[in-house]
């Protein structure tokens, strides 16, 4: 996964491969494993060793994966790179089973600010997070992804609705829930038996099936588009490519005999919904680990002096259709390199020292860079930037791919753009020390 050369197919695979946090941080962590790091536990002590590569999880959809390099941990600081697993989508119900005009269908909760219009339509599947009770009594976990077409969220037709193309407005309660099947006058079927029977596969030790969290998610694959092959178009960029760039970026410098600084990636859960869990952003993980790396409050905090995080979360490139939602100096191109991503009221992180380090390292690789700020009269987005610099008390720069079609159920990148921020973040975590005088 550390080569750069070939970045778009891996890609591609890391993206059918995770359709949801748990499925993704599943992911990262056998990538890790085959490249040699060891899984730590967070309830059992930690023996580091001097160029140790390690990584952790939690709820299953949080990762924090390190190297040690020297001892030198206080003095060198860390490189850190920040992402987030989650995107918002649609997720099922406790008690999801409805039967209405004979069809039997799912209720379901929309999870984070997602675009709905682009859901309805679309050849959907299910996968997630299934807990159950085993044959012996104790509780286990699996996850579960179905890949097959099972729903479908239909449009209601023009005839019916001749003002849908002047005015949409979509009730997730009554609109939103998929049709998987027809069940005539009979009640719908029970959801969690269901989940029994599709696990039982795999998991022949199930007894009963007794929670989930599972989502929807659009079938149609990754691909790379365009009439020169120019964009990336998938469910998920935002913000799983950042996680996966970040990861190849970690691994490329972790292969390296000559490491210089010991290097951190952090991918968080719920980000889309507002950080605050124990596998968000806002929560205790990150900074337990370093405090566990570190042994001490004095030194985490000389540590935290020397490092700098990058936290990467996709920007909102110039839509040509829609030009004038930008400020008309600040309109990222895709393809056009890395953006830079300011706000004065701190909705990101970056202030004209992190900023400039970027700037910098950018020119060292040869990779074009761009800026974004908000319109004035518009409302700012946030990312974990902000939240992470205020938890851990370390410099923070927000940076991500310039992208079409956020929150939506399939988004638009640049494929060029992938790999100069793969090219950036290497870079980044190759500096033995930052050139702060």
């Amino acid at each position: 996964m550390g080569d750069a050369s070939n970045l778009h197919p891996q890609l591609i695979d890391f993206l059918h491969r995770s359709p949801t946090p748990f499925h993704a941080t599943r992911e990262m962590s056998q990538r890790l494993l085959e490249a040699g790091f060891e899984q730590l536990d967070l309830s059992r002590r930690w023996k580091l060793q001097p160029y140790g590569r390690y990584f952790l999880t939690r709820n299953d959809s949080s990762l924090v994966a390190f190297t040690c390099a020297d001892a030198a941990f206080t003095e060198r600081g860390f490189r850190m790179v920040g992402a987030h697993t989650d995107s918002p989508c649609l997720r099922v119900k406790p008690n999801p089973e409805l039967s209405q005009k004979g069809y039997f269908q799912l209720g379901v909760e929309v999870y984070g600010g997602a675009l709905l219009n682009p859901w309805f339509d679309r050849d959907l599947s299910l996968a997630g997070r299934v807990s159950y009770r085993c044959k012996q009594g104790k509780l286990r976990s699996a996850l579960l992804d179905l890949r097959d077409p099972i729903a479908f969220i239909p449009s209601l037709a023009i005839h019916l609705n001749r003002e849908v193309n002047d005015k949409q407005s979509i009730n997730p309660q009554t609109q939103l829930p998929p049709i998987l099947s027809l069940c005539g006058e009979e009640k719908a079927p029970d959801f969690r038996a269901q989940l029994k029977q599709w696990l039982q596969g795999e998991h022949s030790d199930i007894d009963q099936v007794l929670d989930y969290e599972l989502s929807f998610y659009d079938t149609q694959p990754p691909a790379v588009v365009g009439l020169k092959q120019e964009f990336i178009a998938s469910a998920r960029l935002d913000n799983l490519l950042s996680c996966f760039v970040g990861l190849s970026a970690l691994l490329a410098n972790s292969e390296k005999a000559d490491q210089k600084a010991p290097c951190l990636l952090v991918c968080n859960d719920h980000e889309e919904v507002g950080s605050q869990s124990s596998s968000g952003a806002q929560g205790p993980l990150l900074a337990s680990v370093l405090e566990r790396i570190l042994g001490e409050r004095e030194s985490l905090t000389i540590c935290m002096e020397n490092s700098l995080m990058i936290s990467v979360d996709n920007a909102h490139g110039i839509h040509p259709n829609y030009a004038d939602r930008h400020d008309g100096k600040h309109g990222p191109l895709l393809n056009a390199g890395p953006v830079i991503k300011l706000n004065s009221n701190q909705r990101y992180a970056t202030n004209s020292e992190s900023s400039s380090l970027f700037r910098h390292l950018c020119e060292q690789a040869e990779v074009p860079f761009q800026s974004f700020v908000v319109r004035s009269d518009m409302a700012c987005g946030s990312t974990i930037g902000p939240i992470t610099a205020a938890e851990i008390g370390t410099r923070t720069l927000d940076v991500g791919v310039p992208t079409f079609g956020m929150h939506s159920i399939r988004e638009l990148a640049g494929a060029d753009d992938l790999n100069y921020l793969h090219k950036a973040l290497s870079l980044f975590m190759q500096q033995a020390e930052l050139p702060f005088a």
